[in-house]
C-alpha cells in the first residue's frame, strides 16, 4: 500500500498526504492564472468517461495532475478525504485494507470521485445508499471566479453544495471531497434470479427494496440485466465472511454471460468484493464485444492488461476522431450509425412500460437496470434535495442503462433514436444523465435540470461566464 493509502494510521502521515494535496492545488490555481481572462476554463486532461462528441480544443488548461490520490482515511469515523480526479479504482485500492469501501462504487475503473459527483453516478447499492454525492460531507471547489471554497451542506455554500451535483464542471472542480465510507467484508455471494415477465421483476425489485431481503436472505447489492422481454435477471449479492471458492471473470469468462440460466431455481455464484465492484470493468460490460474481444480466439490473445474499460475507452475515441466506424458501414453501402449510449432513470412503477416500448423500438440488447432511491428525505425550503437533478426524496426509481448504435434512415432527423427516448422518458416522469448526447431544447432543459437555481448559481460562482454553461456543454456540445 502507498504511504498516502496508509494516511489514517498515523499524524505523520496525515499530515504529509495534506501537504502533497497543498500542492497539487497550488499547480491548480497556477494553472488557472495562466489561462488568459478571455479565454474558456477547461481540464487539461486527455481522457475523459464522457460519450458526447467535443470540439477540439488545443488551449492551455487547469492543470489537475496534482489531485489524483486519496489524501487521508479514518477508518474509526468512517470517512476518507480524497482530491477530485482521483479515480474510483485507487480509492478502493486504498480503503478495501480497512475493510472499507465507498457508499457507492461506479461500475468503471477510471470514473473519477470528482466525477461522479458532478456528473452522477450509480452502482447497486444505490437502492440503500443513494447516489455517490449524498455520502460527500464537505467539498473544496475552485469556482469560475477562481476562488477555491468549502461548501457543506450547512454553511454559506449550501446552495453550491446542493447544486454541484449534474453540473459538469460547470460551475466549478472539485479538488478535495470528503465522504463516508461503509464496512465490507471479503466476498459477495450471488444469487440470479431469472424472470419471464417484465412486470414481475419489477414487483420483485419493489419486494426486495423494501424489504432489504428476499426469500429469507439479505440484499446489500441489486442490479439487473434484460436480453429480452421473456429473459430477464435481477442479481442480489449478499456480504459475506465465510470462506470458499469465488469465479474469476477478469480471464476467459465473461461476467454477464454467467448470469444466464434456465432453471427455475437462483443461480448461484461467489466473487471477492474487489472483483464484485469490478466485475463490469473487464468487458465494460458487454461493450466488449464490439472489439472481438469475446470471441475465445481472440480473447486468449488479448493482454490482460487491456481487458478494462478505459483501454476500451481510448479505441472508442479514436473511433470518434476518425469516423473509423462510419467509414466502414460506408464500405458496406450502409449510412452511418447512430450512437446511443444513455442512462436514464424512471419511477419504479414504469420500468416495464418504458422497457416494453424500448425492447419494441430500439434495436439494443442487453440492457442494464439498477434501482436507486435518495437517502436525502428533507427538502430545503420547499425545494427538491438536488436541484440540478430533481429525483423525488421517498422515490424509488430505476436507472436504465443501454450503450450501442443502431442503423439510420436516410433523411431522417439527427439523433432520431436519442430524442425518442429523450421523448419517452419525458412522458413517464423520469430524467436522464447528460454524460452522452442530448437534443433537448434550452426551455425544456431548463425545466428538467435546474432552471432559475442554476441560473443564480451560475451568476454567483461563476459571474464572468470563465466556464461552459450546462446547455452549452450537454447540448451543444462545444
Amino acid at each position: 500500500m502507498s504511504l498516502l493509502g496508509k494516511a489514517g494510521r498515523t499524524p505523520a502521515a496525515q499530515e504529509s498526504g495534506f501537504a502533497v494535496h497543498r500542492a497539487g492545488v497550488d499547480r491548480l490555481l497556477a494553472s488557472y492564472r495562466a489561462i488568459p481572462r478571455d479565454a474558456t476554463v477547461r481540464l487539461a486532461k486527455k481522457t475523459s468517461n464522457l460519450f458526447r462528441k467535443r470540439a477540439e480544443n488545443t488551449a492551455a488548461g487547469l492543470d489537475v495532475s496534482g489531485l489524483t490520490q486519496v489524501i487521508a482515511v479514518d477508518a474509526q469515523a468512517r470517512t476518507a478525504d480524497v482530491a477530485g480526479m482521483t479515480t474510483y479504482e485507487d480509492l478502493v485500492a486504498t480503503t478495501l485494507p480497512y475493510g472499507l469501501a465507498p457508499m457507492v462504487v461506479p461500475q468503471l475503473k477510471t470514473i473519477t470521485l470528482g466525477g461522479a459527483v458532478t456528473g452522477l453516478g450509480i452502482e447497486s447499492t444505490a437502492f440503500r445508499n443513494g447516489l455517490p454525492h449524498e455520502s460527500v460531507l464537505e467539498i473544496d471547489i475552485l469556482t469560475g471566479a477562481g476562488d477555491i471554497i468549502t461548501a457543506t451542506p450547512d454553511n454559506e455554500h449550501a446552495d453550491l453544495f446542493r447544486g454541484f451535483p449534474n453540473s459538469y464542471g460547470t460551475l466549478g472542480y472539485s479538488t478535495r471531497l470528503k465522504i463516508e465510507l461503509e464496512p465490507v467484508l471479503p466476498y459477495v455471494a450471488l444469487r440470479h434470479l431469472r424472470f419471464h415477465d417484465l412486470r414481475e421483476l419489477e414487483a420483485t425489485m419493489e419486494q426486495i427494496i423494501a424489504d432489504r431481503a428476499h426469500a429469507g436472505e439479505r440484499v446489500d447489492y441489486l442490479d439487473g440485466v434484460v436480453f429480452t422481454a421473456d429473459e430477464s435477471y435481477l442479481t442480489l449479492g449478499r456480504q459475506t465472511d465465510e470462506p470458499g471458492p469465488v469465479s474469476d471473470y477478469t480471464g476467459m469468462d465473461i461476467f454477464y454471460r454467467s448470469i444466464r440460466h434456465d432453471a427455475p431455481e437462483p443461480k448461484r455464484d461467489r466473487l471477492t468484493i474487489g472483483d464484485y465492484l469490478w466485475r463490469w470493468d473487464t468487458d465494460w460490460f458487454w461493450c466488449s464485444r464490439a472489439f472481438g474481444t469475446q470471441n475465445p480466439k481472440i480473447r486468449r490473445f488479448w493482454p490482460k492488461r487491456y481487458r478494462r474499460s478505459s483501454f476500451y475507452w481510448k479505441l472508442i475515441a479514436l473511433d470518434h476522431k476518425f469516423d473509423i466506424g462510419d467509414k466502414l458501414e460506408a464500405r458496406k453501402g450502409n449510412p452511418p450509425r447512430e450512437r446511443v449510449v444513455q442512462d436514464i432513470e424512471v419511477p419504479i412503477e414504469r420500468t416495464a412500460d418504458f422497457l416494453d416500448w424500448f425492447l419494441r423500438e430500439i434495436p439494443i440488447e442487453p440492457i442494464w437496470l439498477c434501482p436507486l432511491r435518495l437517502r436525502e428525505t428533507e427538502r430545503e425550503q420547499g425545494r427538491r434535495p438536488w436541484p440540478l437533478y430533481p429525483l423525488e426524496p421517498e422515490r424509488t426509481y430505476v436507472n436504465v442503462g443501454f450503450w450501442s448504435a443502431v442503423p439510420t434512415t436516410p433523411g431522417q432527423q439527427e439523433g432520431a433514436a436519442n430524442r425518442a427516448i429523450e421523448h419517452q422518458v419525458s412522458e413517464l416522469d423520469g430524467h436522464k444523465s447528460l454524460y452522452s448526447d442530448a437534443y433537448y431544447g434550452p426551455d425544456e432543459f431548463a425545466a428538467l435540470y435546474g432552471g432559475d437555481t442554476y441560473t443564480e448559481l451560475k451568476q454567483r460562482y461563476d459571474p464572468q461566464r470563465r466556464l461552459l454553461d450546462l446547455y452549452s456543454k450537454a447540448v451543444q456540445r462545444k
